[in-house]
């Protein structure tokens, strides 16, 4: 039986490592992909998210759709929404402004508060918890699907 990768942690210090791995996840990741970001206010995931869409091409600043529950960046032949769901009352909310009209062939769909869009939204292929660790943080990413646990493989031979 071959052994599969569906967990791996990091112990980050500061601001740029949590930039530097959205990067590295940039590097790894092809569409079509659902990425799940959960943790605490404050805990890097726009940062994570800023990070990871500069590193598949935007020039710019990253900002947290939090008002806007979504923000869309177009990169070549790629679309990356970047989902902020902390304000959202309602998952029935999401359905009025197409939300399935997001995910597609050609996306890479980032999900800040995902379970706020519970039943709304499509499973995740990598799910990340950001956690406080004193002044550092832990981020967990957990594989759910195949997709999921080659990212992760991969990430993986890069930290050796």
């Amino acid at each position: 039986m071959i052994s599969r990768l569906t967990s791996v942690t990091f112990h980050l210090k500061n601001e740029n490592e949590t930039v530097a791995l959205g990067l590295t996840l940039a590097n790894v990741i092809s569409a079509p992909l659902v990425l799940y970001l959960s943790g605490d206010l404050g805990a890097g995931k726009t940062t994570l998210s800023r990070g990871l869409i500069q590193g598949l091409g935007h020039k710019g600043a990253v900002k947290s759709p939090t008002y806007a529950l979504v923000e869309p960046y177009e990169l070549n032949n790629l679309v990356v929404y970047h989902f902020d769901l902390y304000r959202l009352l309602d998952p029935e909310e999401l359905e009025f402004m197409g939300i399935r009209d997001y995910f597609g062939d050609n996306t890479i769909s980032l999900i800040e508060w995902p379970d706020r869009g519970f039943g709304m939204i499509p499973d995740a292929d990598l799910s990340i918890l950001m956690q406080y660790d004193g002044l550092e943080r832990t981020i967990t990413l957990n594989a759910t699907t195949d997709e999921g646990c080659r990212i992760l493989s991969c990430i993986h031979n890069e930290k050796k």
